[in-house]
């Protein structure tokens, strides 16, 4: 048998065996079905599934079953989870360039932030995550940030003063409430039952959050601070991703990146019904609050940004 021939089969039966067996992408997200974040997740599953002709199959595990955030992205580092959709801000601990979108009012678009996210620098922060054995896929949405309480409408920054406001657990979003002059309370998703027992006056999160997890059931007061665009990211796990065919590798991440398209798509138009919604059910909303106090309070968090966090938060200043 000619060398030529004898290399080409032997090329061609490791091959065949790598492309034979099969994987399991074990997905944790802390939202329910109804979310985005899961239709985002589910996306992922019917192009991945479908791609591989069946060799990857993917489990969504939702509504927390697997742990808080903070968890999943530990499970990730481990290997025992493959996959995740984890809001940007408690990644910050582990991956310190991501502060930089998470900064407060960076972005005032879509438009704007996805020019960022999509494009060069974007790609480098997600980078920036195998150093954390992490694999950064691709950035969804959120959508942008907005404060709700049961105490008192809020219009300038003074309103906040005193408020004990839930937040991630981020030490970036802790600073920018302080900052802000709230009490800022880290605590895991979901909070309806502390909202409702009044153990915190409020939270902040995206109009679909506020409106799929019905917190205007506890939540009176609702202010369009749009304070932070708030990022998703799709999150691999790097001991997992290296033990995939080349081929593979490539198909999760543009499997990734057109579920987040898609999930972006779905959140935006959703946004005004959100709304519209939140007003029906009773909410007092200022729609048109000070904002410019509340960007006076925040802006000298720059100067807490070191490293590559600080980098990255020059060069989207720079795009401005």
């Amino acid at each position: 048998m000619k060398k030529g021939l004898l290399f080409f089969l032997v090329f061609f039966f490791i091959s065949s065996v790598a492309f034979s067996k099969t994987y399991t992408i074990n997905l944790g997200i802390v939202t329910t079905p109804k979310t985005f974040h899961y239709k985002a997740a589910l996306k992922f599953k019917e192009i991945v599934e479908k791609e591989s002709n069946g060799n990857i199959k993917v489990v969504i595990h939702h509504s927390g079953s697997v742990g808080n955030e903070t968890s999943i992205l530990q499970q990730l580092q481990m290997g025992a989870l493959q996959a995740g959709v984890i809001t940007a801000g408690p990644i910050d601990k582990i991956v310190p360039a991501i502060k930089a979108i998470e900064f407060p009012f960076i972005f005032d678009s879509y438009k704007k932030a996805d020019a960022i996210l999509d494009g060069k620098i974007g790609r480098a922060i997600l980078d920036e995550f195998p150093k954390a054995n992490l694999i950064g896929f691709h950035f969804l949405e959120n959508g942008f940030r907005n404060l709700t309480n049961s105490v008192r409408s809020v219009h300038t920054v003074k309103d906040v003063k005193g408020l004990k406001i839930r937040v991630m657990n981020s030490q970036l979003h802790i600073a920018i409430w302080k900052a802000l002059g709230a009490n800022p309370t880290p605590m895991p998703w979901p909070i309806y039952t502390q909202l409702a027992q009044h153990v915190i006056d409020g939270q902040e999160n995206p109009l679909a959050v506020i409106y799929q997890y019905k917190l205007y059931e506890v939540q009176k007061y609702l202010s369009l601070t749009r304070h932070v665009y708030s990022a998703l990211v799709f999150v691999g796990s790097k001991k997992f991703y290296d033990t995939l065919p080349e081929t593979y590798q490539k198909l999760l991440f543009r499997a990734a990146k057109e579920a987040s398209i898609y999930e972006r798509g779905l959140n935006r138009k959703q946004v005004a019904f959100f709304l519209s919604e939140l007003k029906k059910k009773g909410m007092v909303i200022d729609e048109a609050p000070d904002v410019a106090s509340f960007k006076a309070k925040v802006e000298p968090l720059k100067s807490r940004f070191k490293g590559v966090a600080r980098k990255y938060l020059d060069e989207i200043l720079k795009q401005k």
